[in-house]
Protein backbone atom coordinates (compact mmCIF):
# COMPACT_ATOMS: atom_id res chain seq x y z
CA UNK A 1 0.00 0.00 0.00
CA UNK A 2 1.47 3.58 -1.16
CA UNK A 3 1.88 6.13 1.50
CA UNK A 4 -0.93 7.93 0.13
CA UNK A 5 -3.38 5.15 0.36
CA UNK A 6 -2.18 4.57 3.39
CA UNK A 7 -3.49 8.33 4.84
CA UNK A 8 -6.59 8.02 3.24
CA UNK A 9 -7.34 5.11 4.89
CA UNK A 10 -6.69 6.59 8.01
CA UNK A 11 -8.40 9.34 7.56
CA UNK A 12 -11.84 7.43 6.39
CA UNK A 13 -10.41 5.07 9.73
CA UNK A 14 -10.38 7.99 12.52
CA UNK A 15 -12.51 10.51 10.91
CA UNK A 16 -10.93 14.28 9.86
CA UNK A 17 -9.78 15.46 13.76
CA UNK A 18 -8.66 12.19 14.51
CA UNK A 19 -6.67 12.23 11.31
CA UNK A 20 -5.66 15.64 12.29
CA UNK A 21 -3.45 13.73 15.63
CA UNK A 22 -1.79 11.68 12.76
CA UNK A 23 2.04 12.17 13.77
CA UNK A 24 3.87 13.69 10.57
CA UNK A 25 6.64 11.07 11.59
CA UNK A 26 6.49 7.96 9.67
CA UNK A 27 7.24 4.55 11.29
CA UNK A 28 8.75 1.98 8.50
CA UNK A 29 6.29 4.20 5.91
CA UNK A 30 3.27 4.04 8.05
CA UNK A 31 1.46 7.02 9.71
CA UNK A 32 0.44 5.81 13.06
CA UNK A 33 -1.37 7.71 16.05
CA UNK A 34 0.43 9.71 18.31
CA UNK A 35 0.30 7.79 22.10
CA UNK A 36 0.76 11.15 23.91
CA UNK A 37 0.27 11.65 27.44
CA UNK A 38 0.55 15.20 27.21
CA UNK A 39 -3.04 17.06 28.88
CA UNK A 40 -4.13 20.67 28.83
CA UNK A 41 -5.62 22.68 32.17
CA UNK A 42 -8.23 24.87 30.86
CA UNK A 43 -9.59 27.43 33.43
CA UNK A 44 -12.19 29.79 32.83
CA UNK A 45 -13.07 32.63 35.55
CA UNK A 46 -13.99 36.03 35.77
CA UNK A 47 -11.31 38.47 37.19
CA UNK A 48 -13.22 40.79 39.96
CA UNK A 49 -10.13 41.89 41.80
CA UNK A 50 -7.39 43.37 39.52
CA UNK A 51 -5.14 44.02 42.27
CA UNK A 52 -5.56 40.78 44.23
CA UNK A 53 -5.37 38.43 41.08
CA UNK A 54 -2.02 40.82 39.92
CA UNK A 55 -0.46 38.67 43.54
CA UNK A 56 -1.95 35.54 42.05
CA UNK A 57 0.25 36.44 38.48
CA UNK A 58 3.45 36.95 40.35
CA UNK A 59 3.73 33.85 41.89
CA UNK A 60 1.97 31.47 39.25
CA UNK A 61 4.97 31.11 36.31
CA UNK A 62 7.36 30.40 39.07
CA UNK A 63 5.62 27.37 40.73
CA UNK A 64 3.81 26.60 37.15
CA UNK A 65 7.91 26.10 35.58
CA UNK A 66 8.48 23.97 38.26
CA UNK A 67 6.49 21.65 38.34
CA UNK A 68 7.26 21.64 34.14
CA UNK A 69 3.69 23.08 32.91
CA UNK A 70 3.97 25.00 29.95
CA UNK A 71 2.06 27.89 29.74
CA UNK A 72 0.04 27.95 26.32
CA UNK A 73 -2.25 31.00 26.33
CA UNK A 74 -5.02 32.83 27.57
CA UNK A 75 -7.85 35.07 26.15
CA UNK A 76 -10.16 37.27 27.65
CA UNK A 77 -12.63 37.20 24.74
CA UNK A 78 -12.86 34.14 23.64
CA UNK A 79 -15.19 33.62 21.14
CA UNK A 80 -18.58 31.41 21.58
CA UNK A 81 -19.52 29.53 18.28
CA UNK A 82 -22.34 27.96 20.07
CA UNK A 83 -24.16 27.49 23.06
CA UNK A 84 -23.48 29.89 26.69
CA UNK A 85 -20.58 31.34 28.29
CA UNK A 86 -19.65 33.18 30.95
CA UNK A 87 -17.59 36.29 30.21
CA UNK A 88 -14.03 36.28 31.86
CA UNK A 89 -10.68 35.24 31.18
CA UNK A 90 -9.44 31.39 29.46
CA UNK A 91 -6.29 29.82 30.49
CA UNK A 92 -4.83 27.15 28.60
CA UNK A 93 -1.43 25.14 30.12
CA UNK A 94 0.20 22.18 28.84
CA UNK A 95 1.31 19.37 31.36
CA UNK A 96 3.44 16.20 29.97
CA UNK A 97 0.76 13.88 31.83
CA UNK A 98 -1.94 14.17 34.40
CA UNK A 99 -0.30 12.91 36.87
CA UNK A 100 1.99 15.66 36.53
CA UNK A 101 -0.88 18.31 36.12
CA UNK A 102 -2.39 17.48 39.67
CA UNK A 103 1.17 17.16 41.29
CA UNK A 104 1.21 21.20 40.49
CA UNK A 105 -2.46 21.41 41.17
CA UNK A 106 -2.11 19.80 44.90
CA UNK A 107 1.60 21.21 45.43
CA UNK A 108 1.53 23.15 48.64
CA UNK A 109 3.07 26.13 47.35
CA UNK A 110 0.30 25.90 44.47
CA UNK A 111 -2.31 25.59 46.99
CA UNK A 112 -1.39 28.87 49.23
CA UNK A 113 -0.92 30.91 45.86
CA UNK A 114 -4.50 29.82 44.62
CA UNK A 115 -5.87 32.02 47.79
CA UNK A 116 -5.18 34.76 45.94
CA UNK A 117 -6.74 33.65 42.76
CA UNK A 118 -10.04 32.25 44.66
CA UNK A 119 -10.25 35.68 46.59
CA UNK A 120 -9.66 37.44 43.38
CA UNK A 121 -12.25 36.05 41.05
CA UNK A 122 -15.27 33.64 40.12
CA UNK A 123 -14.31 30.36 39.00
CA UNK A 124 -16.49 29.39 36.16
CA UNK A 125 -14.79 25.85 35.46
CA UNK A 126 -11.38 24.17 35.36
CA UNK A 127 -11.02 20.94 33.01
CA UNK A 128 -8.18 18.55 32.53
CA UNK A 129 -8.64 17.87 28.65
CA UNK A 130 -6.69 14.45 27.50
CA UNK A 131 -5.57 13.56 24.09
CA UNK A 132 -7.43 11.38 21.93
CA UNK A 133 -6.64 7.74 23.07
CA UNK A 134 -5.33 5.26 20.55
CA UNK A 135 -7.74 3.04 18.41
CA UNK A 136 -7.80 -0.47 17.10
Amino acid sequence: MSLMDECWNQLWRYGYFGWLVLSSQQKKGKFFMSHDSTVHFIAHFTVNDKDGYRLYEKGFFPILKAHGGEFVTYDDGAKVLEGAREAGRTVIIKFESEEACLKWWNSAEYIELAKFRKAATTTHSISIVHPIPPRP
